[in-house]
């Protein structure tokens, strides 16, 4: 099990040059927790993302690990502490799977030292957590779109990270693999107690996963809370603009949006 350390913002400000992003956003990440950040394209969930990565500082405000400024904090130490994957990560031509997961195992790791015993333990674990062990010898840019997703994600826990962050983790799989991440990821929550705040643009797959959920609009949180609480007809049409009848999940009863579009719609649902 991974120590639950906690990761926050307070009063944060994110901008791109003049544009400004994210403003006053004040934000607390369940330790321990599945986290989902859902909203529409453009709300800045992934820019909140990079900050809590320390990837893009803010303008104002501060991100916090354990109420430290993440800035301040070495690098090493942080890197130790937080992982992200990526949108679309790309990965060196012709590397092995097992090469790039090993690439994980660097924030552990002194200048010019060997390999220990440590760092093939933690990387074979994290072939194996991820189901990819069979494929430890294979190019990456040979296997399919979940496989290379899998593959992300074992290097992300050879860095025996507390908190992993994702920026969608199901962008361009298809249903099937989208689950198979999903579960993967539980799996870790579960089994590692890892903290995983994920970006998901499924508000249904978000609120069938997630412990908890950030509904963002226009760089600011709207809603905050449980699936149950957060995902309703009212906060669907708020975040989105989107007229819909929110159900109880019948496989995982879970809240279920089913959007109302101006065709197909039954007269009694209009």
């Amino acid at each position: 099990m991974t120590v639950s350390h906690q990761l926050s913002a307070a009063s944060l400000r994110l901008a791109y040059g003049e544009r400004t992003v994210i403003e006053h956003l004040d934000v607390d990440l369940p330790a321990g927790k599945v986290t989902a950040i859902v909203g529409a394209n453009g709300c800045g969930k992934s820019t909140l993302l990079r900050s809590l990565a320390r990837l893009l500082p803010p303008s104002a405000g501060s991100v916090l690990l354990d109420g430290a400024d993440l800035r301040r904090l070495p690098s090493k130490g942080v890197a130790r502490t937080l992982g992200l994957l990526p949108q679309s990560p790309i990965a060196p031509e012709g590397i092995a799977v097992a090469d790039l997961v090993g690439r994980g195992r660097h924030p552990h790791q002194k200048l010019l030292a060997r390999w220990s015993a440590r760092d093939y333990e933690a990387v074979a674990a994290a072939l194996e957590a991820t189901g990819i062990t069979d494929l430890a010898d294979r190019a990456v840019d040979e296997l399919s779109g979940g496989q290379r997703q899998r593959v992300w994600i074992a290097m992300a826990l050879a860095q025996e990270t507390d908190i992993l962050l994702l920026d969608e983790p199901t962008t361009f799989l298809d249903v099937a693999h989208q689950v198979e991440i999903l579960d993967l990821l539980r799996d870790l929550n579960r089994d590692r107690g890892t903290t995983i705040v994920m970006v998901l643009h499924d508000i249904n797959l978000a609120a069938r996963y997630a412990d908890h959920i950030f509904a963002l609009r226009h760089g600011r949180i709207v809603a905050a809370g449980t699936p149950a609480d957060v995902v309703t007809a009212e906060l669907i049409e708020e975040v989105f603009e989107l007229d819909s009848l929110v159900i109880a999940d019948p496989v995982s009863g879970t809240p279920l949006v089913l959007p109302r579009g101006r065709h197909r719609v039954l007269p009694a649902a209009s």
